[in-house]
């Protein structure tokens, strides 16, 4: 079973994941969307919303930095596997901290509030549980890794997750001696990708970049002291009003 869930399941989770989003956004692309519910209850929204993005956002970085990149690179840089794993829980934490607190004031507006509830699909409350269950687990994992400080337990993860990118038919073992704990993040984490296409967390594919690189635009002020008269007649597209 271990090498099922931690040596295969990574794949499938990650196939449905990419083939899944791809399927939806060429079949369903109006329903790749985050279905925003701001018009309801705007305050919580807005507060919850940012500690829950700020902090997922720390984590999932600090999650790709931290376990796809090369051990030897983190050690030509001179960082030390117990430098490594303290950054981890001290900023892993407060940023866990943040999301789990964000991600709860919106679940407890979805929940309760009648209205959002009612717009509220079955898949979106259920991804919502789902990250809080992780977030949570993330949370847990700090104790344990507070016995492993020198960093040694952490290049275990390593090994898998590079192992499983390189297709390492040995990578479950690397993590077979792992406590329970790190084990259920790590299951879940994979479940919450193989749901991932059939979810509102597509729309975080959808990174806005073309907003960053478009041309500026210039609002001018009319400087009119007496509004336009009115038109007379229907105005025929493509002519001038006044001939």
């Amino acid at each position: 079973m271990h090498n099922f869930l931690f040596g295969i399941y990574p794949y499938i989770a990650l196939s449905v994941a990419i083939l899944g989003s791809v399927a939806r956004y060429e079949r369903d692309p109006f329903t790749w969307k985050s279905s925003s519910s701001q018009m309801l209850r705007r305050k919580q929204l807005i507060m919850g919303s940012v500690l829950f993005h700020i902090g997922v956002l720390i984590i999932f970085v600090g999650h790709l930095v931290g376990l796809l990149t090369p051990i030897a690179l983190f050690d030509a840089l001179g960082i030390s596997h117990g430098f490594k794993q303290v950054g981890a829980v001290v900023v892993g934490g407060i940023a866990g901290v943040m999301a789990l607190v964000g991600g709860g004031m919106l679940f407890h507006r979805r929940w309760t509030d009648p209205r959002i509830r009612k717009n509220s699909s079955f898949a979106d409350i259920a991804i919502l549980a789902m990250l809080l269950a992780q977030l949570g687990l993330g949370l847990l994992t700090i104790f344990a890794s507070l016995g492993h400080l020198d960093g040694h337990e952490m290049t275990k993860f390593m090994a898998w997750a590079q192992g499983i990118f390189t297709f390492d038919g040995a990578a479950a073992s690397y993590i077979s001696d792992v406590a329970l704990i790190f084990k259920l993040h790590l299951f879940l984490g994979l479940t919450i990708f193989l749901v991932f296409p059939f979810t509102r967390l597509v729309h975080m594919l959808s990174v806005p970049l073309r907003y960053v690189f478009r041309p500026g635009y210039q609002v001018v002020r009319s400087r009119r002291s007496a509004p336009l008269p009115t038109r007379a007649g229907p105005v025929v597209p493509g002519r001038s009003a006044n001939k």
